[in-house]
């Protein structure tokens, strides 16, 4: 009789748990790449030419639900109609892939996808500069089907502080604080991938509902001020939060910090945006890589991660965010959506158990969003809309 190997009972246990991936901006990639021209990117097709995601490399990779990043760049002079277009992208998307893609916007929509074999189909926001310093703002993307907002991306803010940025407000202020408050009697998420640890901190204390790092790793492990200290990973057992790792090298691997700082410069001496992945963007990326060999992250190093969050936060409150189509690179054995089972198997191999990788997987994922449920529905019976304004509360 033949031995089951790892990988085996890594595709095995996902398509019970499957994975639940905090952020993937796919979504981005398609304004970039195609400007949301779907036929031109169909992912009922192959497209490893051009983007990590398509529907067969997800089936391979055990996906079973998805947070499809509506992110906008920071810098954009009018981001909250590019969200609400980067809103209609997944929608679309949704719409034309029906017999794959669920929409999802409830932790009961997430079983009821993964019952029925399909993949359910979640939004996030990624930056505060995507309401414009507006509760109303926010509470229209809620309506619409966004289900967490990251407070910052790598610029700060008026009202919160970005892990990449100048220290500003010192974490979250007056009406950062609101936003936080907001957003619990909504049922959106706190997501505090990409913000400073004061503002981790301040959002851990205002918070009545557990949050989420959609795609950070550990900070102990590789210093990069996106990823989380130990000192706020202690603080998600008794906040109920949940933090889903990362697979960006960049975040992940020590040696690659100060490769990518390099790779970043260079872009930016092309006149190319250092996050930009369209072809332009990905030849001066291969040509510095020729001349500059980067460190390679593996499924290990995001392993290594992984085994420091369970060890301080505890096995309940990690997960995954593999960042998909808004990195230029990934570690050997991820390098696309297809890539999961590789790390349950790593996983396994150290000694992981089944029910625990359940939890990475699918548990944890779901019972977070639900409990942001519970919350909202207590606060919407005690507490009106706010109406504030960041002039008010800010002077």
């Amino acid at each position: 009789m033949t031995a089951v190997g790892p990988l085996a009972t890594a595709r095995e246990l996902l398509r019970e748990f499957p994975v639940v991936d905090g952020h993937n901006d796919l979504p981005w990639a398609l304004r970039e790449q195609v400007r949301y021209d779907l036929d031109a990117r169909d992912i009922a097709t192959d497209q490893s030419a051009h983007l990590h995601t398509d529907l067969a490399r997800l089936r391979a990779g055990g996906v079973g639900a998805q947070y499809w990043s509506v992110y906008v760049r920071s810098d954009l002079p009018d981001a909250v109609p590019a969200t609400l277009e980067q809103i209609d992208c997944v929608r679309q998307l949704i719409a034309r892939y029906p017999q794959t893609l669920s929409p999802a916007l409830t932790a009961a929509d997430m079983e009821a996808a993964r019952s029925q074999g399909r993949i359910a189909s979640l939004m996030g926001a990624e930056g505060g500069h995507s309401i414009a310093n507006s509760l109303a703002t926010l509470r229209a993307l809620y309506a619409l089907g966004v289900r967490y907002m990251t407070l910052t991306h790598n610029d700060n803010v008026d009202w919160a502080d970005s892990a990449t940025d100048e220290p500003g407000v010192g974490g979250l202020s007056a009406f950062g604080r609101a936003v936080v408050r907001e957003m619990n009697r909504e049922g959106m998420l706190v997501d505090l991938s990409h913000v400073a640890a004061t503002t981790m901190r301040d959002a851990l204390d205002a918070s009545e509902a557990p949050v989420i790092f959609s795609h950070s790793s550990s900070r102990a492990v590789c210093d990069h001020p996106r990823n989380v200290p130990d000192d706020v990973l202690e603080r998600l057992p008794s906040n109920g939060g949940v933090a889903m790792v990362t697979f960006v090298p960049k975040f992940v691997l020590q040696a690659a910090v100060d490769w990518t700082a390099a790779a970043d410069e260079n872009m930016r001496e092309h006149g190319l945006h250092h996050l930009a992945t369209t072809p332009e963007a990905m030849k001066v990326h291969r040509a510095f890589e020729e001349r500059n060999p980067r460190p390679v992250a593996t499924v290990s190093t995001v392993a290594d991660h992984l085994d420091h969050m369970r060890e301080v936060a505890g096995v309940d409150h990690i997960g995954i965010g593999g960042d998909y189509d808004g990195t230029a690179f990934t570690p050997d054995g991820l390098s696309d959506v297809s890539g999961y089972p590789n790390l349950i198997a790593e996983l396994l191999d150290r000694g992981w158990s089944k029910p625990d990788l359940a939890k990475l997987t699918w548990l944890n994922a779901v019972r977070v969003l639900g409990a942001a449920e519970d919350v909202a529905r207590g606060l919407q019976a005690t507490r009106a809309p706010s109406n504030a304004t960041i002039e008010s509360l800010d002077g």
